[in-house]
């Protein structure tokens, strides 16, 4: 991929657009979750619909995930980040006027299309316009991940209340859209196509199928994001159900939200600390393990504890987007390995919720789930030593 902007401006631009696309990508996830209860009254929701809503984002970003990196190859990189934040927008505006709840459903599919495909290209991004600085730059997009998501939950009641209407809670998130957009519009005309000549040795879906790194990096970022939509789905129902209120249970779910946005702006250092040891994804499995065992022997104790050690091992989620980068050797190879790694991935993921929900129902208790969770946390290390030490993925292709 040629046709990148090095100079000082350009990478400033590109910065400032990377981070305002990732603080895009799951607002359109946070801000229905809050607003779920009167949109379901309004638009008479059945409960089947709206449990179909609340496992849509995984799906979207795994199969539309999956496809991303054909798109960047046929209208290049900076293009598909316009593209992005564009269908976005679209999305989160015409989904406010929805007038019944299978239309809203299928405009929420088409804002999460969007993020889908944003979700893809940060890391592609990251290692054309900063292939030196790459822990950096994927911990700054991804605190702005974090912080988005947050966003949505804190301002989307407030704006539906001053505006009288859920429905101004859900669209007013495409204003931030299309003002991200502005840095995008200054790239476009640096965009970033693959040669005919590097079209030959084009990494492909099919190919990676045979990498052990690429698979170790799918399999990492499914099993950490298991973990993180198992706590998104039931992290507050298993600590009210253990004594604690609904607010006091909620707001443990805002701690542990609001502590992976430091720990992850910390994240280069520890990187630059851990150096090539697998040191970090096992501090990132441990913790989380730690975390689910002290909500199975202590949940009304030190709930707070449980949430803090939980939002920081969820920093293993950025930990693997920039691992995306520094396994690839060139642009194009990390696009196809992050739509590769996220594209299973987020398919991995989708077994954490409903795997602990069934869990749940078919023990009659929490205590079966949260073992599960606590064990299967370690999956995080093993796959994240694999990852640390697998090398380059472009090298195990050309054997």
């Amino acid at each position: 991929m040629t046709g990148a902007a090095p100079s000082p401006a350009g990478r400033l631009l590109a910065g400032a657009g990377l981070v305002l696309l990732a603080l895009n990508l799951r607002v359109a996830v946070s801000s229905l979750g809050v607003l779920l209860d009167p949109l379901r009254e309004d638009l008479g929701m059945g409960a089947a619909t709206a449990g179909a809503l609340t496992t849509l984002p995984v799906l979207c970003f795994a199969l539309i995930g999956t496809a991303s990196p054909g798109l960047v190859r046929v209208i290049g990189l900076h293009r598909t980040a316009a593209m992005v934040l564009v269908v976005t927008a679209v999305g989160l505006a015409l989904r406010a006027f929805a007038p019944t709840s299978i239309v809203l459903v299928l405009l929420t599919v088409l804002a999460l299309a969007g993020a889908a495909v944003g979700n893809v290209v940060l890391p592609p991004l990251a290692k054309l316009h900063f292939p030196d600085r790459l822990p950096l730059v994927s911990a700054l997009y991804g605190a702005a991940l974090m912080g988005g998501g947050a966003l949505g939950s804190f301002a989307s009641v407030p704006i539906a209340d001053a505006g009288g209407s859920w429905r101004f809670g859900l669209g007013a998130w495409a204003v931030l859209a299309l003002a991200s957009l502005v840095p995008w519009l200054g790239l476009l005309g640096h965009d970033v196509h693959q040669d005919p000549a590097a079209a030959a040795h084009r990494v492909s879906t099919a190919s990676l199928l045979r990498s052990p790194l690429a698979w170790a990096l799918a399999l990492c970022f499914g099993s950490q994001s298991a973990q993180a939509y198992a706590q998104f789905g039931w992290f507050p129902a298993i600590l009210h159900d253990a004594g604690l209120s609904h607010a006091a249970a909620g707001s443990m779910q805002g701690v542990l939200t609001a502590v992976g946005i430091p720990t992850t702006l910390a994240l280069p250092l520890a990187m630059r600390w851990s150096g090539d040891r697998p040191v970090l994804p096992w501090v990132f499995a441990l913790l989380t393990a730690g975390g689910w065992l002290g909500v199975l022997w202590w949940p009304t104790q030190a709930p707070w504890l449980w949430a803090v050690l939980l939002g920081i091992g969820g920093s293993a989620f950025t930990w693997v987007l920039a691992m995306i980068g520094r396994c690839s050797a060139s642009p194009a190879t990390t696009a196809a390995l992050s739509g590769f790694a996220q594209g299973l991935g987020y398919l991995v993921a989708a077994i954490g919720p409903f795997g602990v929900g069934v869990l749940h129902e078919t023990s009659g208790a929490w205590s079966v789930p949260v073992v599960v969770l606590a064990v299967a946390a370690l999956l995080i290390g093993v796959f994240g030593t694999l990852v640390q030490r697998g090398g380059v993925v472009d090298d195990q292709l050309s054997r």
